[in-house]
């Protein structure tokens, strides 16, 4: 069983604990999630455990022979062999890319044909290759084991989960966006087939799409698992266990992410009342040391009252619940329309990325856009904004609307050496709050005490987010289009922004792959789909997917009907209105004899499959490979064997795919 663990890990950054005696295991089986505030530390505890950096102190212990691989948040283009054909003119295309991450693998192989070379000279008389014959089979052993033999397969079906199509394999990996990157690097991890698999924020840019199919991969995967991530439903359907770092403490919590938070909602209210019997001890140690500082017989007992001050260990509160909950300005009035689209159209030379459609939205709604990548979701809100005017089709605001638009690179024009609070005073109508208003509002985007002085060149990319997104909500817009406006920003601030979203009364049309954000927001749902007309739910996100479920149940239960009254046609027999008891009972054994039938099989190609393996071993022995004969005959016995499992998996896939019609 694959593990990892360190004790009693430090890590200081100047005068700040990053961490403080931290210890962590993690065994084959834990899928466990690291959680905490931006700046908490994640980042540093996950490059220990991964080996990239040193801490100040303590022990990390990877088990003897067990693989790591580790995805950090940000990275560049090309890595390791990879990097270096870039640098001398040789672009790599996805699919070699992708395939260099069995190098190593390689090496096996050429050292695996060196030896049976070395086998094929070393039998004359004397020779005793007893070390050759063990090296050959530990290597042969590795290469079957490792998926080697398999990995165009498996390249193919990482990359096409992750969202990239048979086209994209022969493009050259500099074609491609810093997004595309990191799912290029995310690919390349899950490649490598570790015992241990430790991610820093897999999901940030991923479409739904793409998310469900890491979720489903990461559930199958045997080995541990360490991961940050942002959503929460994401961490609620893969994790057993949540890991906490607070002010460089790390603590453990049995069960999902939810159940986490259950528990640790229960710890913080302890917290609270404990911060406030401090801050209650503190004020009264602070009267009695005033009342007695000036009287020189008392002076010492003042003294002694402050350094008991001095000597508390301060309980410290978690950013969330520091914030202030905000109160936003009233919005403009407007008319009981936020906007109507009229045979809206889309699309880039010949290819069309949205079909002509209408849409009305009522003032108050919040309408999520979702689709697969390239469906044209962020194209429709830039011509919702106004930003993009190249399309076919008319877009009319309804009365007195004012639009907002939040784009996916919005936060990249905040830079400068402006404090946060004299930009925002800078940018906001005269009509907006003023300063210590301003302060609270901060506060409530987790901008606390003297955050509000940073520069903003100094900001992370989720503070940039937080703070565009706070200046739109102070502006006087009553229409809020919003492209993907969670991204970056840690669980807190997802919060945050829910809370203030739900609570400002415009209407939104947004776009988010965080599917709590969007089930939590929004009324209704438009889905757009490339080359299909787009479809709008009169629900939210959850009522969508379970329409979409139920339709796709719907429509494998009429194929398979049609398919049932195809054949009865050709026998002649009629298809009677609905099954008798008797006839249900005839269709359940047949389902039974098919799956047995099924199961069967599978026995028969494992079984088939170690024969070809023993087979392959005793081709490997050089009194076999160094006798014509004997060669001769199990390399007959070999495609005897092949063509026997050919035909068992064919007869297999046939039946599979029987079983699913049935």
């Amino acid at each position: 069983m694959a593990f990892i663990q360190f004790t009693g890990v430090s890590v200081a950054f100047g005068d700040r604990d990053v961490l403080k005696n931290v210890s962590l295991r993690l065994k084959s089986g834990d899928k466990a999630a690291l959680c905490g505030v931006n700046g908490a530390g994640k980042s540093t505890l996950l490059k220990i455990i991964a080996g990239i950096i040193e801490p100040d102190s303590g022990e990390r212990a990877l088990e003897k022979g067990s693989r790591l691989a580790y995805l950090p948040q940000e990275l560049g283009i090309g890595l390791g062999s990879a990097e270096n054909r870039i640098a001398a003119g040789k672009p790599l295309t996805l699919y070699e890319e992708l395939d260099s991450v069995f190098e190593e693998w390689r090496a096996l192989e050429r050292r695996l044909d060196a030896v049976r070379d070395e086998l094929a000279v070393s039998t004359g008389a004397g020779a005793k290759p007893e070390s050759l014959l063990a090296e050959h089979d530990a290597l042969f052993e590795q290469l079957e084991s490792s998926g080697y033999l398999r990995r165009e397969k498996e390249i193919y079906f990482v990359a096409k989960g992750l969202g990239f199509t048979a086209e994209d394999m022969g493009k050259h990996i500099n074609e491609f966006s810093g997004g595309w990157q990191m799912r290029i690097a995310l690919s390349k991890t899950l490649l490598m087939a570790p015992d241990i698999l430790v991610l820093d924020e897999p999901t940030n840019y991923l479409d739904i799409e793409a998310r469900l199919w890491l979720l489903a991969y990461l559930k199958a995967f045997t080995g541990a698992l360490l991961i940050v991530s942002h959503d929460r439903y994401f961490l609620d359907s893969l994790v057993n266990a949540v890991y906490e770092l607070f002010s460089g403490s790390l603590k453990r919590y049995t069960g999902n992410y939810t159940a986490y938070e259950k528990t640790r909602a229960v710890e913080l209210a302890g917290l609270i009342e404990r911060r406030r019997a401090q801050e209650a001890e503190i004020e009264r140690l602070t009267k009695l040391a005033a009342r007695f500082r000036y009287k020189a017989s008392k002076a010492s007992f003042a003294q002694e009252q402050l350094k008991k001050i001095d000597r508390m260990e301060k309980i410290e509160l978690p950013p969330q619940l520091q914030k202030i909950h905000v109160t936003f300005p009233p919005l403009p009035h407007c008319g009981h329309l936020a906007f109507t689209l009229k045979d809206i159209a889309k699309s880039y030379g010949a290819s069309r990325i949205i079909e002509k459609f209408d849409l009305m939205l009522d003032a108050g709604e919040r309408l999520v856009c979702v689709g697969p990548n390239g469906a044209g979701k962020s194209t429709l809100l830039r011509i919702i904004a106004g930003v993009d005017r190249d399309f076919s089709g008319k877009v009319r605001y309804g009365t007195d609307v004012n639009a907002g638009y939040f784009s996916q690179d919005a936060s990249e024009r905040l830079c400068g050496s402006i404090s946060i609070l004299d930009y925002l005073k800078q940018r906001l109508p005269q009509t907006a709050p003023r300063d210590s208003a301003i302060r609270n509002m901060l506060g409530s985007f987790l901008f606390c005490g003297d955050d509000v002085y940073k520069p903003l060149d100094v900001l992370s990319g989720g503070e940039k987010t937080r703070l565009a997104l706070l200046e739109l909500l102070l502006q006087s817009y009553n229409l809020l289009i919003l492209d993907e406006p969670t991204n970056h920003l840690d669980m807190y601030s997802k919060d945050v922004l829910l809370e203030a979203l739900i609570k400002w009364k415009g209407s939104c049309v947004f776009v988010s792959h965080d599917r709590s954000f969007m089930e939590a927001l929004s009324t209704k749902t438009l889905e757009l789909r490339r080359g299909a007309a787009p479809r709008l739910f009169l629900g939210n996100y959850r009522y969508y997917i379970e329409k979409t479920e139920w339709e796709v149940s719907r429509d494998a239960e009429q194929k398979a009907e049609s398919m049932r009254h195809e054949t009865e046609d050709k026998t002649g027999r009629e298809q009677p209105a609905s099954f008798s008891r008797e006839q249900k009972k005839q269709l359940q054994a047949e389902d039974r004899r098919r799956r047995r039938e099924e199961d069967a099989l599978l026995a028969a190609i494992e079984t088939l499959e170690t024969e070809k393996t023993a087979l392959e071993d005793e081709l490997a022995r050089p009194e076999i490979y160094t006798n014509g004969e004997k060669s001769r005959l199990a390399q007959r016995k070999l495609e005897s064997l092949n063509q026997e499992l050919a035909e068992k998996e064919a007869a297999w896939e046939k039946l599979s795919r029987e079983n699913v019609i049935a």
